[in-house]
């Protein structure tokens, strides 16, 4: 069933992606106007009011622009049917450069930054190999995997402490940037206590909190102690139904320590930098062209967020360890696997 679905999905994409083209022709950007760098940011389908990933992009995009005295053009998508028509209005804004939110874009960017030679674009998340290698292309990538990696190890020993070695993931679709961070999660929780078992379920979804909450449910009937959401606004059910529960939760891209009573921690992704950095280069004249920005533990654009109590005033020796793999990944001697096995969460 799953397989027929992503078939259905892709073929469904590919005629969208035909038509739009399409209907573009050999259109031409309107010429950018010259007062002040003008930015476009176009959001995935959760929107501007999920609790991190694309509403940590926007902060960023208006704190790029009052940096450099530019325009802001933050535009809401509501499903994937807006994306085209959202580009074609950034467009016509004159946008200098214009930001995808995230993987879901990746085709949308791809057909633009072809079709408008003159314009900017950048997409979080997705690599410039990945959406064409256009010369007016930049990615925002981030090694999601490490932060993914840090949480683990505190997730496995909070496991097993509370008697079963256990642990889960709320996912939203199985997407590389959703499954980098559970391959990190998997790694290293494996590797900090032996014999720890990961379950992994996907809501197919990341803003309805019910899926979440029953992925979360089925998970800790199966012994789960900690559940860690990669689902967006959808994965905030997932923690409050671990909470509620009495198990933990770990929230994901922002630091979720006020979504429920039970957070472990966060895994960040401080998807703020990444268009902040973006933008002013770019205003800058320093846009690397088909190249793609890394955003990591060493330069701080992954990490982890608050810490529970529980943890750093009760077992700071896991905190300790915690640390003791970030500075292996930061000095190259520990490598977290950006993908689980045969690509298979």
């Amino acid at each position: 069933m799953r397989a027929r679905r992503w078939v259905l999905a892709a073929v469904v994409a590919a005629l969208a992606t035909a038509i739009a083209i399409g209907t573009l022709g050999s259109a031409k950007a309107p010429a950018a106007q010259k007062a002040g760098y003008r930015a476009a940011l176009v959001s995935d389908v959760a929107g501007f009011s999920d609790n991190g990933f694309n509403k940590n992009q926007k902060v960023g995009l208006l704190r790029a622009t009052k940096k450099i005295g530019g325009k802001a053009f933050p535009i809401v998508s509501h499903s994937s049917s807006d994306y085209q028509p959202n580009y074609n209005t950034a467009v016509h804004d004159n946008a200098n450069i214009i930001i995808a939110a995230g993987f879901l874009l990746g085709d949308t960017v791809k057909q633009y930054a072809q079709q408008f030679p003159n314009i900017k674009f950048a997409i979080t998340d997705d690599p410039v190999a990945a959406i064409g290698g256009f010369k007016n292309e930049e990615g925002i990538t981030y090694a999601t995997q490490e932060g993914g990696c840090l949480v683990g190890v505190l997730a496995a020993k909070m496991a097993q402490k509370m008697g079963h070695k256990v642990i889960g993931v709320a996912g939203g679709l199985s997407i590389p940037p959703v499954n980098s961070y559970i391959a990190g999660y998997e790694f290293c929780a494996k590797k900090a206590v032996k014999g720890t078992k990961i379950l992994v379920q996907y809501s197919g979804d990341f803003e309805d909190e019910t899926k979440c909450a029953t992925i979360a449910q089925n998970e800790i009937n199966q012994k789960a102690q900690v559940i860690f959401q990669v689902a967006g606004l959808c994965g905030d059910g997932a923690l409050k139904e671990a909470s509620k529960l009495h198990k933990w939760g770990i929230g994901v891209d922002a630091d979720e320590f006020s979504v429920a009573k039970r957070i472990l921690t966060s895994a960040l992704k401080k998807t703020d930098v990444g268009v902040y950095d973006t933008i002013v280069g770019a205003s800058k004249g320093k846009f690397k062209g088909g190249k793609d920005l890394l955003f990591n533990l060493k330069n701080n654009g992954v990490g982890v967020g608050k810490i529970t109590s529980q943890i750093t005033k009760k077992h700071k020796a896991w905190v300790t360890l915690m640390n003791k793999y970030k500075s292996q990944i930061i000095h190259h001697k520990l490598k977290v696997p950006a993908a689980c096995k045969n690509n298979k969460c």
